[in-house]
């Protein structure tokens, strides 16, 4: 058995089922689960116009930047002809753009839309779900992609994430 077959091994049946959702449907369930909680628990909190406003603008600004984090990670994959998805061999190994900066900039950049999408709607319980969807990034995905990268590159993969951090710097 191959060092990622037995990662996924160690997974239990719930965390491989979950596997084979696409990291960023994680996230829209995420926040999906989080407007269920908005609705539910937090649907007598009002805020004053001046701060609603105020909270939409920067989550604009948090949710455009995101979008430009995620969408520059995809980008680089697509023009390395490289996988996005968890587990699969990738073809090359991307290091530049905002790979520099973090390991993971398409998750970071889902995290920071996420968080101007809890502005934009000025909602405050899609949180709750976001720390689960970013534990489970954590400590269920990523090990995964690690193990897969250090399979196919080796030193090259060492190296890098020696001096790029998992989130960030």
């Amino acid at each position: 058995m191959n060092s990622i077959s037995a990662t996924v091994a160690k997974l239990s049946p719930f965390s491989r089922l979950l596997m084979r959702v696409p990291v960023p449907w994680v996230f829209v369930l995420g926040y999906l689960a989080g407007v269920g909680l908005q609705l539910t628990i937090f649907s007598r909190v009002h805020i004053s116009a001046r701060t609603t406003h105020v909270i939409f603008i920067c989550g604009a600004v948090l949710f455009t930047i995101g979008a430009i984090i995620a969408g520059w990670g995809l980008l680089l994959f697509h023009k390395a002809r490289t996988t996005t998805t968890p587990g699969e061999a990738s073809k090359a190994l991307v290091t530049q753009g905002p790979y520099r900066f973090t390991r993971n900039p398409m998750y970071v950049g889902l995290t920071i839309a996420y968080l101007g999408e809890m502005g934009l709607l000025v909602q405050i319980a899609p949180i709750i779900p976001l720390l689960l969807v970013i534990a489970y990034l954590n400590w269920i995905v990523i090990p995964v992609e690690e193990t897969r990268l250090r399979e196919v590159f080796g030193e090259d993969y060492a190296h890098y994430s020696e001096r790029v951090g998992r989130w960030w710097l």
